[in-house]
């Protein structure tokens, strides 16, 4: 993405959820920042957000509170639009493929590992867990492929931040539970993993483990500078891999995994979606030249597209 380069901004507010692995993301952008100057007054704004999670909500997935996906971000992105904060950081995974009008993501962070990680006290793998236990989960992803490799498991709706969810599982209430290798890895928990799953075996969600920085379009000369520590090959990923969900209009209730590679020119892009309860997979597996972030979208549609013809209706959402 070409912009023209302009003076840097004497202050830039960052606006972040407050969650510990949020603000962990939003102080990496906050010391790259510094990095290039340390004449630019940084700082850290909090912002409520509807999806973060309250134990007076229950145990409900996120799709059953109103708002999606959007939940985490809505707020952020009002207060971006109205000029409280100048730029946003998020987790791409939780972000809706059409954004706001007049905002824009045109960076993101390098990716971290992608893949899921498998928690439990009682075995090593998915593999290996007793028959009938109970395992933690608020991703329909994430249980539908576990119900697909492991149809006789129980399924517990588990939610809350990173060391909410660890503290129930120690606790006893679930067997086991995933959580994204990205964020313990970031919050300095990578101890905690049991076994890190292999992506042959559980396609991670699309853009796990990036990071986008968002910010209002008419800012994109002003902070240009953000370029020198974005990572293109991540954005150009993570656009393919939401070009998928564009085109199948997936949402949190759609249990896809989509995951994209560059390999040089050369981008692999794995796709599958499976119904909730784990008896039916569609799946998609493709090499394509891509040299630039357009192709890498048109990429990503192409194939959602393919399999939006021929997924069931119901099991998309």
């Amino acid at each position: 993405m070409s912009v023209k380069l302009e003076l840097m901004p004497e202050k830039i507010i960052i606006g972040t959820r407050g969650s510990p692995l949020a603000l962990v993301q939003a102080n990496i952008v906050k010391d790259e920042i510094a990095k290039i100057s340390q004449d630019i007054d940084v700082v850290l704004r909090i912002i409520k957000t509807s999806g973060d999670w309250k134990p007076e909500d229950g145990e409900v997935r996120l799709e059953a509170l109103a708002g999606g996906k959007a939940q985490f971000a809505t707020e952020i992105e009002e207060a971006l639009l109205v000029g409280e904060i100048d730029i946003a950081v998020h987790s791409m995974k939780d972000m809706e493929t059409v954004l706001p009008d007049g905002l824009v993501i045109p960076y993101m962070l390098p990716r971290a590992d992608p893949r899921d990680a498998y928690l439990s006290d009682i075995s090593q793998n998915i593999s290996s867990l007793p028959m009938g236990c109970v395992v933690g989960t608020s991703s329909v992803r994430r249980q539908a492929f576990l119900l697909n490799k492991r149809p006789d498991l129980k399924i517990e709706v588990f939610r809350g931040n990173v060391q909410t969810r660890i503290d129930k599982l120690r606790a006893g209430k679930v067997d086991a539970t995933f959580l994204a290798c990205a964020g313990l890895n970031r919050l300095g928990l990578s101890h905690e993993i049991t076994s890190i799953i292999d992506i042959d075996d559980m396609l991670p969600a699309a853009a796990q483990g990036a990071v986008g920085i968002e910010m209002r379009e008419a800012d994109m000369n002003k902070l240009a500078f953000i370029s020198q520590f974005a990572c293109e090959k991540t954005y150009i990923c993570v656009e393919c891999e939401r070009g998928v969900l564009r085109a199948l209009g997936g949402s949190c209730h759609t249990p896809v995994g989509v995951h994209a590679v560059l390999d040089g020119t050369e981008m692999h892009l794995r796709v599958q979606i499976v119904s909730l309860d784990g008896k039916q997979i569609y799946s998609e597996d493709e090499r394509r030249e891509v040299n630039i972030i357009k192709e890498a979208n048109a990429f990503g549609k192409e194939v959602g597209t393919r399999l939006k013809n021929i997924v069931p209706a119901e099991i998309l959402g």
